[in-house]
């Protein structure tokens, strides 16, 4: 199944090739099945190519952490939260302030 979408999914990028939503779902498609190379570089693209697309960075930066390069996980999460900020994404701003938080080991739970 997983590779019947892959293949809708390549093709319909080779009509609309710039298309930010396309490049995210192969992206998130090859995540789903281990292709962490192919998510990478999908993932990468988005923020090289359209940095304002703000669901890019948290997917990004749990696949760096994955990859154990968690450093640019970390950094990804923080400038995934100034994108949020700017566009007013108050959602996607508390979701990455939290996975930024747990991967400095500031988690706060309570005793």
């Amino acid at each position: 199944m997983h590779h019947i979408r892959l293949q809708k999914l390549l093709d319909f990028l080779k009509n609309e090739p710039e298309d930010p939503f396309l490049k995210y779902a192969l992206a998130t498609e090859y995540f789903n099945v281990n292709d962490h190379e192919k998510a990478l570089f999908y993932f990468e693209d988005l923020i090289a190519n359209h940095p304002d697309y703000v669901g890019t960075y948290y997917h990004l930066g749990k696949l760096y952490e994955i990859i154990d390069r968690k450093p640019d996980a970390i950094d990804i999460y923080r400038r995934g939260m100034e994108v949020a900020r700017k566009k007013g994404d108050s959602h996607a701003f508390s979701e990455l302030q939290t996975v930024f938080n747990s991967a400095n080991g500031l988690d706060y739970e309570d005793d």
